[in-house]
């Protein structure tokens, strides 16, 4: 399969990249710092993307978007991350919470969701790590039992990011006990307006809003709020993880600072050490071969097939690969502070100094890559699983 983007698809990143130019301060580091102002001009932008198509673009017409190819939705995905994620967490709703509430929600969840997402007027947060259940989500204790014509919700999630601000929760709970752990789950979609939820902070290098923890103090919710089949839930959990797995475009990001760096350096690139540069040239190759993988699973999600261990194998290159390029993006800013008294180039410029920030924000987010969204030890499980399975 050729997976060579066309000349539109250049052209459309030109359209986002001035997008983010015009509409987007060039101090930003995302939506989710100490200073609730980068949360306004996220949430603006997203209006701004809604307005255009942009948002949802891949979205069916009849739910708010316009039809696009999920290669379109692609670009927008690579371009937005690079460029430090304007869209805020919106991602979580467009990538995945919204089209699988397409897939398995009631046509009452249909119209009271999805227009808001397409707007980019609502904020989700994702109910499925707990303290001893993260890579092995199907130990979780969180659970639901039924109270009448509805259900009550107790027990506690942890890392729970944009917990703070989210209006919704994507939340998996135990319903009933099976010979297997994986049965007998439900998601529910939960409003975190509840008196009965509190959200404790958790401060982290990575940031306010990234780690919180969640109690559901017998939260009240009604038959409206499930989605999908009662004790169905770990079906539909997994298509939800595939998508998420792939719908952050972490290698764009890389890519991008990889760049960044040859050109900051501009004439001091050949004084950089020879070793260090061929570690450079590694990154971008590894940069290529997670884009490819990503691509591929793109590819299956149109066909509407994804292979689980398709997914895992994109994850484990794409998590190391931020990582492994954070520590040779560390040594070339180091090089950046360091250069301008070596050859007699000054390199201590407003580019250069961006390009630091934008190196220690990435060395920081890169050290739960191989945790977030499932541990690198669980995808190569999944990975070995799918290997074994097709022998």
């Amino acid at each position: 399969m050729d997976f060579t983007m066309s000349e539109a698809a250049t052209a459309f990143r030109g359209e986002l990249r001035q997008l983010v130019k015009e509409h987007v301060p060039e101090d930003f580091r995302g939506a989710f710092t100490d200073d609730p102002a980068d949360l306004d001009v996220a949430q603006r932008f997203c209006r701004i993307l809604a307005d255009r198509g942009l948002l949802c673009m891949a979205w069916p017409e009849e739910f708010g978007g316009r039809g696009a190819t999920v290669w379109e939705q692609t670009v927008v995905r690579e371009e937005m991350w690079a460029l430090h994620e304007p869209r805020g967490a919106q991602y979580m709703g467009v990538n995945w919470v919204g089209p699988t509430i397409m897939r398995h929600g009631t046509r009452t969840q249909q119209s009271l969701h999805l227009p808001p997402i397409a707007r980019g007027d609502v904020i989700w947060c994702q109910g499925f790590s707990e303290p001893e259940a993260g890579s092995d989500l199907s130990s979780l204790r969180t659970a639901a039992r039924r109270d009448g014509d509805g259900w009550l919700i107790s027990g506690q999630k942890i890392w729970t990011s944009y917990a703070t601000m989210a209006q919704w929760c994507f939340l998996l709970a135990r319903t009933s006990t099976g010979e297997r752990r994986q049965q007998g789950l439900t998601v529910f979609l939960v409003p975190m307006s509840d008196p009965d939820i509190e959200v404790r902070p958790i401060r982290a290098m990575l940031g306010p809003h990234h780690l919180n923890e969640v109690f559901f103090n017998d939260v009240r919710v009604t038959e409206e709020n499930v989605l999908g089949q009662v004790d169905e839930g770990w079906s539909l959990v997994q298509e939800v993880l595939a998508f998420e797995r792939v719908g952050i475009a972490r290698y764009a990001r890389c890519e991008r600072l990889l760049h960044d760096a040859a050109t900051v350096l501009g004439d001091s690139w050949d004084s950089v050490p020879e070793g260090l540069r061929n570690r450079w040239a590694r990154m971008l190759t590894h940069c290529r071969r997670a884009r490819l993988l990503a691509y591929q699973v793109v590819a299956l999600q149109s066909q509407g097939t994804v292979r689980p261990g398709d997914a895992a194998a994109y994850r484990i290159a794409v998590t190391t690969l931020d990582q492994d390029s954070a520590e040779v993006l560390t040594e070339l800013a180091a090089f950046v502070h360091s250069s301008h008294t070596a050859g007699g180039v000054v390199v201590d410029n407003a580019d250069a100094q961006r390009f630091c920030r934008d190196v220690e924000e990435h060395w920081r987010y890169s050290q739960a890559a191989t945790v977030a969204s499932g541990s690198i030890e669980m995808q190569r499980i999944l990975l070995a699983r799918s290997l074994l399975a097709a022998a």
